[in-house]
């Protein structure tokens, strides 16, 4: 556990980089035995950046940032549900935090600062077990809807609700 505190805080319209770099790190740290290097190499970074460009310019969504020791360590990202079978108004799309912040309490403050206690759902890898418990700590469990990521090397995802 990290001995800095952590402050949770909006993000700025100029972090799509550093918002990027957070969520390079956490998928490589999360997914590396899952997916293969094309997922995390400069491409992929250089994805992540314009996608960060742009969500940061919309004002729908709702982006927090989790800082500690004076850097972004997590990042999360709601807004309105996407696609015809959503069950909730509300989406958690991102909610990231690199490894050595885990058990910080990071990911829960950033829960809190984009949803607060509101019904929302959410797609998780179904191969990422911590964050499977970590969404069930919060409220949330799967309701059997599944889906396979076929542009992510046919990871399979299941929604949360609450």
């Amino acid at each position: 556990m990290c001995p800095h505190p952590i402050r949770v805080r909006t993000a700025a319209l100029d972090e799509a980089a550093a918002l990027a770099a957070v969520q390079n790190t956490s998928w490589r740290q999360t997914y590396s035995s899952l997916l293969g290097e094309r997922f995390y190499d400069d491409e992929a970074l250089a994805a992540r950046v314009r996608m960060w460009e742009r969500s940061l310019g919309d004002d729908r969504l709702t982006i927090r940032v989790a800082e500690g020791a004076g850097a972004p360590v997590g990042v999360a990202l709601a807004g309105p549900a996407l696609g015809e079978d959503a069950v909730r108004e509300e989406q958690l799309f991102i909610l990231y935090v690199v490894a050595a912040w885990h058990g910080t309490g990071a990911g829960p403050a950033l829960l809190q600062a984009v949803l607060g206690d509101r019904p929302a759902q959410l797609w998780v890898a179904a191969e990422n077990p911590r964050a499977v418990r970590f969404y069930a700590r919060e409220g949330f469990r799967a309701d059997g809807a599944e889906l396979i990521d076929h542009d992510a090397d046919d990871l399979r995802e299941i929604r949360m609700i609450r």
